[in-house]
């Protein structure tokens, strides 16, 4: 039994009824394709005295203009051989005009973001990174668009550069109105960051313009084998001591001022193992059980298997300034990204009050971790644990054994038992220190 091959033909058609209002016709081609026909507009368009009476090109120079495209057309579809057999009508046409022609990698990046902020967390927070990155790249450019073949190694070198240093930048506001902003350059963790992010659009491109199993590719190069992202670097210890914490606690803060939200927030998160800025700002009544606080950490809920849910007990330090921000972080600010900001200029604020040279909220997170393995003794599986981090090395035992908050709640009762100790300590010095004072007056 003979198979029918299946063939694939193109034509040049102009159509009566596509007459424009000035009186021209575009000349289409026609590509049939498993009894489907999808058409491809050219450059090129003919008034009625160009055309014969049934609408057949017969000005000499557009028909030689025309035909030449469909040659190079009709040996695509040949070099195509049995791959042909995977092309829908649809495929091929786009296949066919597509090809040779450029891509806008400004246009691919601002689609691809697009449809990652319409998913979940986790590519809403991927669509805020690599916004940063379609911006960056505007601004280096110095226009909206940016063909694809632009995007080399050499190209990565001098971007580096640029990120590197310090720039300006201008970003339109919620009411349009333009804000021009200095911005230092990138430190090495950021850096790394930001090319990672650009590395992932590249890679995005690549997926969607190139097909192997087809043999298409419409993007060839590949600039990150040249240039290495390479591995994020080790970033510094990002802890206070607890002498700094016991400052930032009795801290004088204006009331209602962002130094005492900074503070506050500050002094939460390190009674609470570390809970993150996002997760109070996501807290609610519902989240309160038994004296407990039983919450998926948003950074890695879409990531885990067990949505990263922790529970972690409320202590008596932490019940007033709970009680205090439950539920209204979200009626007072917007969004996270604004309780962030604001936390950002409260932490400058904070700064200035205690003399505390770096602070931030995530160093609250840091100190709590590093008191706990260091000054506790605590295992790195249970700060881990307290952490609400996964293990990675022990995945497979963790299927087997069920979670025991009381672990997390004997670290997080060392940690503020330390603190404690760590405060008598100061008290006595303080103590020690007037006496001597006296006896010297």
């Amino acid at each position: 039994m003979l198979i029918e091959k299946i063939m694939a033909t193109v034509s040049a058609k102009v159509y009566e009824h596509h007459k424009k209002a000035d009186g021209t016709y575009n000349v289409k081609i026609c590509v049939h394709h498993k009894s489907e026909r999808k058409f491809i507009d050219t450059n090129h368009f003919v008034v009625k005295k160009q055309l014969t009476k049934d609408y057949k090109i017969k000005d000499p120079f557009i028909a030689d203009k025309v035909e030449q495209q469909l040659r190079d057309y009709r040996k695509m579809i040949s070099d195509l051989d049995d791959r042909l057999d995977y092309f829908s009508a649809t495929s091929l046409r786009d296949y066919l005009r597509d090809k040779d022609g450029d891509i806008d990698f400004i246009k691919f990046c601002t689609q691809h973001i697009e449809r990652l902020k319409k998913g979940g967390k986790k590519e809403k927070g991927t669509a805020k990174n690599q916004s940063t990155v379609l911006n960056s790249l505007i601004d280096y450019f110095k226009r909206p668009v940016v063909s694809i073949k632009e995007i080399n190694s050499n190209m990565l070198v001098a971007y580096e550069r640029y990120l590197r240093s310090e720039r300006t930048m201008t970003r339109y506001n919620q009411l349009g109105k333009a804000v021009t902003t200095t911005k230092k350059g990138l430190k090495d963790s950021g850096l790394h960051n930001h090319m990672r992010d650009l590395r992932t659009l590249f890679n995005a491109a690549r997926e969607l313009y190139n097909n192997e199993d087809l043999g298409i590719y419409r993007i060839n190069h590949y600039p990150f084998k040249k240039y290495k992202v390479g591995s994020p670097p080790l970033t510094k210890k990002r802890n206070n001591t607890l002498e700094e914490v016991l400052i930032i606690r009795d801290c004088v803060t204006k009331p209602g001022s962002r130094a005492e939200l900074a503070k506050e927030l500050y002094m939460l998160s390190f009674y609470l193992c570390g809970i993150n800025a996002v997760d109070l700002y996501q807290l609610t009544e519902r989240e309160i059980r038994n004296g407990r606080v039983d919450y998926n950490r948003s950074k890695t809920e879409d990531k885990r298997k067990d949505n990263a849910f922790i529970s972690i007990k409320i202590v008596d330090e932490a019940k007033p300034l709970l009680e205090k921000y439950l539920g209204q972080l979200s009626i007072r600010y917007s969004s996270s990204d604004c309780l962030n900001w604001a936390l950002c200029k409260g932490m400058e604020q904070l700064r200035k009050l205690t003399g505390i040279p770096e602070l931030t909220l995530y160093w609250a997170r840091h100190t709590f971790a590093n008191t706990a393995r260091n000054d506790c003794r605590m295992s790195k599986d249970d700060v881990a644990l307290a952490l609400n981090h996964v293990d990675e090395g022990n995945r497979t035992t963790d299927i087997y054994i069920a979670k025991d908050w009381k672990i997390v709640d004997d670290v997080q009762r060392k940690v503020i038992a330390q603190l404690r100790k760590i405060e008598i300590k100061v008290m006595k010095k303080v103590q020690k220190e007037n006496e001597t004072e006296k006896i010297a007056a």
